[in-house]
């Protein structure tokens, strides 16, 4: 959707349907019916399709009017690096395969203030062998804001981002997150501006039930769903990040949802979001304004 010159592109996650029986194509054609620009699409997902429907793609995709904004998987940040590279190697060949600019990793699966600094500088190490060898494939690696990594906090992201110095590297902004660690969201939106690559946006009912997201909770068939809400109706406040966000130009963002009445939510969520950011670019807030956060 393009308001007042910026530009904000809405791709559904193809994780959402992760214990649903539907195919790719139902999954296109109704992003597509919805008003979608196009498609993340989870790892598993991609290589299950490598495998048994070769011929879906970028051309097959393009030609319902999408793209894949983002391949979203899980790199390993430990182990013989060898097979470190080889993983990327070979997701960033399926990256190439939908055209998707970017792939998205998590860094590690500890609190950042637990790892030791050894093993952090081991974690850095692959994470630039990662960002070089997607910059070689013309694509970007985006660590995504998460709990128990290294970009758990602001400040450890910031330290992250300096240690690995690579121009692959880039941040997926994952607001609910950054809100779950205690940072101000349009102060983190502020320092980490020039990395990100792309959004998440889900919300919560509350900070108590932040441990719905938990990836044993979330990826289990039987796992809880309480607590998970529509974007607008949660604990997270949106309206000072949004203003901040829509700043940046051509904004990739993504509604990830996990939780149940799929359809009906993600396109409520699309409709409501697509309303809130309308009635913001129609205030007369001064641009240092709205990049400060203040006004809002």
């Amino acid at each position: 959707m393009s308001i007042g010159g910026t530009m904000m592109k809405l791709s559904v996650c193809t994780i959402t349907f992760r214990h649903h029986l539907i195919s790719i194509w139902d999954i296109a054609v109704w992003a597509r019916r919805s008003g979608f620009d196009g498609i993340e699409l989870w790892g598993a997902h991609a290589r299950g399709l490598a495998r048994t429907h070769p011929h879906y793609g970028a051309d097959w995709l393009g030609d319902l009017g999408l793209s894949v904004s983002m391949l979203s998987d899980y790199l390993p940040t430990d182990g013989d690096p060898a097979i470190v590279r080889e993983r990327t190697h070979r997701l960033c060949r399926m990256a190439q395969h939908w055209s998707a600019p970017k792939i998205r990793t998590f860094v590690g699966d500890r609190p950042s203030r637990e790892v030791p600094e050894d093993k952090r500088k081991v974690m850095t190490s692959r994470v630039r062998d990662m960002a070089a060898i997607a910059y070689d494939h013309g694509i970007r690696l985006l660590v995504e804001t998460h709990p128990n990594t290294l970009a758990d906090s602001l400040a450890s992201t910031l330290r992250l981002l300096a240690e690995v110095d690579h121009p692959g590297l880039g941040i997926n902004f994952d607001a609910l997150h950054v809100w779950e660690g205690g940072d101000d969201l349009v102060s983190a939106h502020r320092a980490l501006a020039p990395f990100i690559g792309h959004y998440h946006l889900k919300n919560v009912r509350s900070r108590g039930e932040l441990n719905v997201f938990a990836p044993g909770n979330v990826y289990a068939a039987a796992g809880c769903r309480e607590g998970m809400v529509p974007l607008f109706e949660g604990a997270m406040s949106l309206d000072a990040f949004l203003s901040a966000a829509l700043v940046m130009s051509d904004a990739d963002a993504s509604l990830e949802w996990f939780g149940e009445d799929c359809f009906e939510t993600l396109i409520r969520d699309r409709v409501a979001l697509l309303a809130h950011i309308g009635a913001l670019m129609q205030r007369t807030v001064p641009l240092e304004a709205i990049v400060e956060g203040r006004s809002i």
